[in-house]
């Protein structure tokens, strides 16, 4: 059970630790809006991730030849929903700070907790590589008697629980990042900037795409 445990945090970790584009959403979202938002954002990434982790625990070798049809397009999908968040992201904060009404954040419909659960956690859905990850991890760790259930609870729980750490842990960022760029300029300059490389990053994975 131990091993499992340490498994499945290790796991959760290396999924979440490289920051990409929805990291860096994440982060601009919270500076731009607040904890309790950017909380319920991250846990929707953590939750996306113990989802990916439980259907490659339940699914095992089945998975990858399952998905592989769709990959690409989901890949698109992924990349294009971040680039219009970005664009829509820098669009309205120079249109505020044109207008010198900035506000706590950029969205043109406050955005509640609710929906910024739903939204990280369909983006991060979108992501194929996430389940190939989680599914090669465990097809390799497996040894010759099968995992029972309690071992496979235990490592989808602490694979959700090591990704909604970090993922709490950029939230924080994004906050403290928000309370120093307070002023209508600094907001600005920080909407652009992580506009900039939400694109950027999101571009790459459309370049990288087979």
């Amino acid at each position: 059970m131990i091993a499992a445990l340490v498994a499945g945090l290790l796991a959760g970790y290396g999924i979440a630790v490289p920051v990409g584009a929805v990291g860096t959403y994440l982060v601009a979202l919270t500076a731009r809006t607040s904890l309790k938002v950017g909380a319920c954002a991250a846990l929707g990434v953590a939750t996306a991730d113990g989802l990916y982790a439980l259907i490659a625990v339940l699914g095992g070798s089945a998975i990858i030849p399952a998905i592989e049809p769709i990959m690409v397009p989901l890949r698109w999908v992924s990349a294009l929903v971040l680039i219009a968040l970005a664009a829509r992201s820098g669009v309205t904060s120079i249109s505020q700070y044109r207008t010198r009404q900035a506000t706590p954040q950029t969205d043109e419909v406050p955005l509640k907790p609710v929906r910024a659960y739903m939204r990280l956690l369909g983006i991060t859905m979108t992501n194929p590589m996430t389940v190939i990850y989680f599914a090669a991890l465990v097809l390799g760790s497996q040894t010759t008697a099968a995992p029972g259930h309690l071992e496979q609870a235990l490592f989808v729980f602490a694979a959700f629980a090591a990704s909604a750490s970090w993922q709490l842990l950029l939230a924080g960022g994004g906050a403290l990042l928000g309370r120093t760029l307070a002023s209508s300029r600094g907001r600005l300059v920080t909407a652009i900037a992580s506009s900039a490389l939400i694109t950027t990053l999101a571009a790459h994975l459309l370049i990288s795409a087979p």
